[in-house]
């Protein structure tokens, strides 16, 4: 079960103005399941976007890109569960760009103004004839208050489905945003996860929005792993929809920018809560180094140990696993000596080894725990890093073994 997690309650989801959402059961891979999203926008909404870093991208994630730099004004986005449309070739970029264009024509608009995204198998055609089928079903239940319902039309492995929502008051306006995720394996983004759409009522210009979903990402979900696997299909796509009173300007960007950024780490982290077969959510805080890189790389190599993982899962403290994936994190010039580690507020090693005071009945109390925190203080300089990462249970292996069934 999800470490910590509840399904969100329907009522604190807000709507935005400017933004509605529908769902549909399309059957694209099994019967009576949601699973395919349209998010509709009115005219003169702003879009922007951080997307996979992958080379085997999906060709939603390709065709998503190229109606985003054409700048004609992004009136829909179209989301489909249970197919990847990744690692398709040119039939699968026929297929995005039909389904652009068939949910268009429904729309009234022209195709390069819709969004496709795709998530699910990668390898397998997409199913385009199911999708056209399924689009007026969602064309017809669109509606503002849709988030909770779309959060679940997006949901491929989760148990649970990601939402969250803020309110924030600036020049005496209320601003609200509010936004979904799905993920829960295949997670290590290089800019985002595998499926994320935040919205706000804000208005804020294509070119700031871009740098503040981009900061947002580098924050949130650019410091989630489960796996170490970089998805095909990663988008993280900001809307601001312009229906409130409130222009962001520079006075305003720091406050709006940490609203955002706040509304995407509680997706983010919601998503290694819902980790494939998690039974612990770990903070990683990498404190003390030169710059972020660092910070990072280190972190990432102890989030990214099997050994590591399963010594989490089965509760035991063999922390040795740690301080060896620090050592070949890559960081030539770091001294062992000055570093410390930290399991929650008990000191497990300094000096290069052991700590004098560690008592391995400490270790084994906090590593009963269902949320701990790793620090690792390197006493070389002032940047910190926090990442987040789970354990691998059994049921990463049986749910990935069977993924295709």
């Amino acid at each position: 079960m999800p470490v910590n997690l509840s399904t969100p309650v329907a009522a604190q989801l807000l709507p935005v103005a400017g933004v509605s959402l529908g769902i549909a059961e399309a059957g694209i891979k099994r019967k009576a399941r949601k699973d395919l999203l349209i998010i509709a926008l009115e005219e003169d909404v702003t879009v922007a976007g951080v997307f996979t870093t992958n080379r085997f991208c999906a060709a939603p994630v390709t065709v998503a890109r190229e109606h985003l730099a054409v700048n004609k004004g992004i009136r829909a986005l179209v989301i489909n569960t249970g197919n990847a449309n990744a690692g398709t070739g040119e039939q699968g970029m026929k297929d995005a760009r039909t389904t652009c264009a068939e949910l268009a024509k429904l729309l009234g608009c022209a195709s390069e103004q819709i969004l496709p995204f795709s998530t699910g198998v990668i390898m397998e055609p997409l199913p385009v004839s199911k999708i056209v089928a399924g689009m007026p079903q969602a064309i017809e239940n669109l509606k503002s208050d849709n988030w909770y319902e779309a959060a679940h039309a997006i949901m491929t492995t989760d148990i649970v489905a990601k939402a969250a929502s803020r309110q924030v008051k600036l020049g005496g306006n209320t601003i609200t945003i509010t936004g979904i995720s799905k993920g829960s394996g295949m997670i290590h983004p290089n800019m985002a996860t595998m499926l994320g759409y935040i919205a706000t009522d804000a208005k804020i210009a294509q070119p700031l929005l871009q740098e503040m979903v981009r900061q947002a990402a580098d924050k949130s979900f650019n410091c989630i792993t489960v796996d170490g696997d970089t998805s095909t299909n990663d988008a993280l796509m900001l809307i601001a929809t312009g229906k409130s009173a409130v222009e962001i300007n520079g006075a305003d960007r720091a406050e709006m920018q940490a609203a955002i950024t706040d509304v995407a780490t509680e997706l983010a982290q919601a998503i290694v809560r819902d980790g494939e077969g998690a039974t612990k959510f770990i903070t990683l805080q990498i404190e003390g180094g030169k710059d972020e890189e660092e910070c990072k790389k280190i972190g990432y190599a102890i989030a990214h140990s099997p050994l590591v993982k399963t010594a989490f899962f089965a509760s035991d403290p063999n922390l040795g696993r740690i301080l060896a994936a620090i050592g070949y994190a890559g960081v030539a010039d770091l001294d062992v000596v000055k570093l410390r580690l930290y399991l929650d507020d008990v000191l497990v090693a300094e000096n290069g080894g052991r700590a004098m005071s560690y008592q391995e009945e400490d270790g084994q109390r906090v590593m009963q725990q269902s949320d701990i925190t790793i620090r690792v203080v390197l006493d070389r300089g002032e940047i910190d890093a926090t990442l987040w990462t789970c354990d691998f249970s059994y049921d990463y292996v049986k749910i990935n073994a069977s993924y295709r069934s």
